[in-house]
């Protein structure tokens, strides 16, 4: 298992990972120092340990931030299917009463083609 080496607050960390993942952990790692660098700049030096679990606590905030809008995403995405859905059944139906109209068209076309076609040649007799 591979181990890379992470700076959390100028302190170095050996962590493991899985094959492959060692840029998405340093990335990681990167994207929380960052939190902590911007707690120090706002608050000064308070202390390791505080300026970890603030971080930690936005990073999960974050989190929570970005599962809430995931449900909002999955909640649109469940309305414009139903909305899809209806809008397919009602164009089915339109189209089933088109076609009914045009076939009852069609029959009366045929039906005064018949008469034409009967009174031209009762006409000729």
């Amino acid at each position: 298992m591979p181990e890379v080496n992470v700076d959390i607050n100028g302190r170095k960390y050996r962590m493991a990972c899985e094959e492959g993942q060692e840029q998405h952990l340093l990335g990681l790692a990167d994207r929380f120092n960052q939190h902590i660098d911007q707690f120090k700049g706002t608050f000064g030096e308070i202390g390791d340990n505080r300026l970890t679990v603030m971080a930690g606590i936005a990073v999960l905030d974050e989190l929570a931030e970005a599962e809430r809008r995931i449900t909002e995403l999955k909640q649109d995405v469940a309305n414009l299917t139903q909305v899809g859905e209806a809008l397919t059944h009602e164009a089915e139906e339109l189209e089933r009463k088109f076609a009914k109209r045009l076939n009852e068209a069609a029959r009366k076309i045929e039906a005064i083609s018949s008469a034409i076609d009967e009174t031209g040649a009762a006409a000729g007799a």
